[in-house]
């Protein structure tokens, strides 16, 4: 099989190792890739629908695996659809769930899933009006897409007003900011609950815990994710159905009965609170960098589970997960300044030796390949993953890893893997 994976970050480097290594599979061509990719790379945007349709039809694609979240809200799937190509990815329709966070908080309501208070605003004077009768904390989100940046957690009324002025008067986030959704701050652990869906049927992968801080002890700005490992002791494997009974199954019951049956990877955000299960958010798509690890830990080969989803029979075709039974964790290096402004081109070395290290596997996301160099292309650079018979040694590996690869003006957390290895000791 021909198969086209879209995007150009570390979820899509772990996508396309994962997919060679399936027998199934003759050729992968990355739409655009990086520069971990660069083998068969194809110079069209992830956002060019009609580029990405007339490539499929030109190599005759037999499947595609789109892997960030702006094509799926483009309506990818349908356009693969209307081409007569298998396409790993919810409709449009369904994209809604995370290009929207006000469709997908009434979603949840309507699926009587447990969320966060909330109201949505489009007026400046009606969402402070709304801010002053609550207490701080609160949380304010633009509902559109923002690369992961548009969520801020105010911890005054003030900040809760300036977030507010950022995103509706400001701008900040441009479009994405036009409608902003306020919440309560739920206070617990988060967790992240990836489940592969064919319409009706939800087969959960492996927990996963992400950070989402930029700086050490979840602290500063949110980032697209600054570290992740699997599983999480916060859920171990016997509690992930019940959570997905909860905050997976429902929401795809209540997509089916609008007639837009969700297809793909759902990936639900969840806050562990003292009050039960809450979920934050869904994505519909593998998370980054929770992709990475979870695809070193999956034995069984990714693409006929895939299959399965898109053509609704993973009940049918009784299609089980094999996993690898250790840990993996992986550790994020940035360029300085990100989330913010960051320098681009700097020459990365190091890569062979890191990979070298048995159960390791660096995975490039903002790097291109020029003049046969690795050189720096966006704010999140690499994801360096490991796997260990506990988390301890899989942290232990993936820093070891990170020690060997060189890169000016870059930065990582030092304390990825660091909860779950305090709750483990604490049992």
């Amino acid at each position: 099989m021909r198969i086209l994976v879209i995007g150009s970050g570390g979820r899509e480097h772990a996508l396309t190792w994962k997919l060679k290594q399936s027998p199934l599979v003759d050729e992968i061509f990355v739409a655009p890739g990086n520069g971990g990719t660069f083998a068969h790379n194809v110079n069209i945007a992830d956002n060019d629908i009609d580029g990405l349709v007339a490539f499929v039809k030109e190599k005759n694609i037999d499947f595609v695996v789109p892997g960030p979240e702006l094509p799926l809200t483009l309506g990818i799937t349908d356009a693969m659809q209307a081409i007569g190509v298998p396409c790993f990815g919810p409709s449009k329709a369904c994209a809604k769930l995370e290009g929207s966070k006000a469709f997908s908080k009434e979603a949840m309501i309507a699926a009587n899933i447990p969320t966060a208070a909330y109201d949505t605003f489009q007026s400046e004077q009606e969402a402070f009006a709304f801010i002053d009768k609550h207490q701080a904390p609160l949380v304010v989100k633009a509902d559109g897409l923002a690369a992961g940046k548009g969520v801020i957690i105010a911890q005054t009324i003030e900040e809760a007003k300036q977030a507010v002025k950022a995103m509706l008067s400001d701008k900040k986030f441009g479009d994405a900011g036009n409608t902003i959704v306020i919440e309560e701050f739920l206070i617990g652990e988060e967790l992240s609950l990836l489940c592969f869906c064919d319409g009706e049927n939800a087969l959960a992968l492996p927990s996963a815990q992400d950070h989402k801080a930029i700086g050490e002890g979840d602290t500063g700005l949110n980032t697209g994710g600054m570290g992740a490992y699997s599983p999480a002791p916060l859920a171990q494997d016997e509690k992930l159905e019940k959570l997905a009974d909860i905050t997976v199954r429902p929401l795809l019951k209540e997509m089916a009965k609008r007639g837009t049956p969700f297809k793909g990877i759902l990936y639900a955000g969840l806050m562990m609170t003292a009050q039960g299960v809450k979920v934050l958010e869904y994505n519909v798509r593998f998370g980054d960098p929770e992709c990475q690890p979870l695809l070193m830990r999956m034995k069984s080969d990714i693409l006929p589970i895939m299959q399965a989803c898109v053509n609704g029979t993973l009940k049918k075709d009784n299609i089980h997960l094999e996993l690898y039974p250790q840990s993996a964790l992986g550790v994020v290096i940035t360029a300085k300044g990100y989330p913010e402004s960051y320098p681009k081109g700097m020459e990365i070395t190091g890569l062979d030796e890191a990979n070298a290290l048995e159960n390791t596997m660096v995975f490039q996301a903002g790097t291109k390949f020029e003049n046969n160099k690795i050189l720096s292309n966006g704010g999140r650079v690499l994801c360096v993953v490991a796997l260990g018979d506990t988390l301890q040694e899989a942290k232990d590996k993936s820093y070891q890893a990170v020690n060997k690869i060189k890169m000016e003006n870059s930065y990582y957390r030092r304390d990825i893997g660091d909860k779950g290895i305090k709750r483990l000791a604490n049992k």
